[in-house]
């Protein structure tokens, strides 16, 4: 059975079934309006748990108690949205979040939520909502011998007094399912997420959505002169996969749009292979960019929105054989410019170079590169925030704005000219990385130099694409981040 989130007008005093869930704001835990009401229906139960509880109202605090035997409600729950100042639609999906966890393992199968929601609109919250519900109960628990043992709860979720918002679910349910598509990819192991299965998931998304698809093999890169990425592909028995999947419109496009995944599917660092203790292990994540592309294609695919989006990754692994990159080598990119490799685990780089120069000839209006690109970004900013440069403020903004909609933080990052000089080479064009300080930065301004006319973006996610501890709506592992960011920007 699949699990069912609906909405509706019915009150509190009707509502019946296994658990309620009603939310709080710290300042305002004093019951009024239909809480009054519900609270003599509970035979003062509210009251009671909030001081059992010792219950504060705290964001993502819940409590949960068990009512009377000949209660129409078997069990109450309040939950914690924080304070009032500040208050928004992250909260809303956390408690949504919460709220569906906790109903899962109490093992119930209906379940109604009934929260204040400020000045947001009634569509918003219940995105928002659906959202946080469904992420929130995503287990990724396919290579596991034994399945859930929770079963399937909750089976039903009702948003009260939010009125019909059936679009705003489905709309949630189409970005969850691309979310959890990236989730899996990411979190799959290298030798179950490769450059085929890649490109085998664009050919399935292709099928399903009736999108354009057009994967390049490796004698097809070479005749476009994709120097660059064939350099990282070639130590690798696996064949590289250039994967360009287009989401087209009916009638004229309003704009023309294209994302742009590094899509590493192991990273060995190459013959400046990592080390035990460096997290070579998790270098499965390395396809993080391109997994939230293909995650944002299934996504858009089904919301059909009036915009073309051009979804394109070069795929394949970085490892090490007698074929493998030199440090010291010169490649030459697809653009002409020549790169000097002096450090072939800033291999990401290398593969994003040749993507940007194919995108750019697309004629698109504006374009954006997300990879995992350096531990420097995780350094400067953290797990939780990715870093954003872009020499185009417009752009900027809108993508600063699409992930304050998702809940997805971004922070703008400086490109200083200066520090180019970090890279330059007396035999070729440029190094493929700078000094150490400001390592993030260079490796944006090594981007641009693969970008001629189309205004572009560079998000360095290598923090929130994974999680080590369950944070919200994202249980530990794959955060399938920022599939809903890009969303937002597209529909925007």
């Amino acid at each position: 059975m699949t699990m069912k989130v609906i909405s509706s007008n019915t009150s509190l005093q009707d509502w019946q079934g296994t658990l309620l869930a009603i939310g709080f704001f710290e300042e305002q835990l004093e019951l009024s309006g239909e809480l009054v009401t519900l609270e003599s229906r509970v035979g003062n139960g509210i009251s009671e748990l909030i001081a059992e509880a010792d219950f504060k109202g705290k964001s993502d605090s819940i409590s949960i108690t068990r009512l009377a035997k000949d209660s129409p409600i078997r069990k109450l729950a309040i939950v914690g949205l924080g304070k009032t100042e500040g208050f928004n639609l992250d909260r809303l999906r956390r408690a949504g979040a919460a709220i569906a966890k906790q109903a899962k393992k109490e093992r119930c199968q209906t379940v109604a939520i009934s929260l204040p929601t400020g000045e947001q609109v009634p569509e918003k919250v219940a995105e928002a909502l659906t959202e946080g519900i469904i992420l929130g109960l995503h287990q990724d628990n396919r290579f596991k011998s034994k399945p859930d043992e929770t079963g399937d709860y909750p089976q039903t979720i009702d948003l009260l007094g939010l009125g019909s918002q059936e679009d705003a679910i489905q709309k949630a349910e189409a970005i969850c399912s691309g979310v959890i598509l990236a989730r899996e990819l990411v979190a799959a192991p290298p030798n179950e997420c490769t450059p085929e299965t890649m490109a085998a998931t664009a050919q399935a998304l292709a099928s399903d959505h009736q999108l354009e698809l057009e994967i390049l093999e490796q004698a097809e890169c070479e005749a476009l002169g994709m120097g660059a990425f064939l350099g990282v592909a070639r130590a690798s028995d696996l064949p590289p996969k250039f994967i360009h999947l287009t989401y087209k419109p009916q009638g004229t496009p309003r704009r023309k749009l294209a994302i742009i995944g590094k899509g590493l599917t192991f990273d060995s660092g190459g013959l400046n292979i990592k080390v035990a203790g460096s997290g070579i292990e998790m270098m499965k994540t390395d396809m993080g960019g391109a997994g939230a592309t293909l995650g944002a294609a299934k996504a858009i695919a089904q919301l059909k929105p009036d915009v073309e989006v051009h979804f394109i990754s070069a795929v394949t692994e970085n490892m090490i054989s007698g074929r493998a990159l030199h440090p010291g080598d010169i490649l030459k990119a697809s653009n002409g410019k020549t790169i000097e490799v002096n450090n072939t685990d800033a291999e990401g780089r290398l593969t994003l170079a040749d993507a940007l120069v194919f995108t750019d000839k697309l004629g698109v209006d504006a374009m954006v590169d997300l990879a995992t690109l350096t531990g420097a970004c995780v350094i400067a900013l953290g797990d939780n925030v990715a870093g954003l440069w872009s020499p185009d403020d417009s752009l900027a903004s809108e993508l600063l704005q699409a992930s304050e909609q998702a809940g997805e933080k971004i922070w703008r990052m400086p490109l200083i000219e200066k520090y180019f000089e970090g890279m330059k080479s007396h035999l070729a064009d440029m190094k493929n990385t700078g000094p150490r300080p400001g390592g993030s930065i260079t490796a944006a301004l090594f981007l641009r130099e693969f970008v001629e006319k189309t205004p572009w973006a560079h998000l360095d996610v290598a923090g929130p694409v994974w999680t080590d501890k369950d944070n919200g709506y994202n249980s530990t592992g794959a955060t399938g981040y920022p599939v809903r960011t890009l969303v937002n920007w597209v529909l925007s």
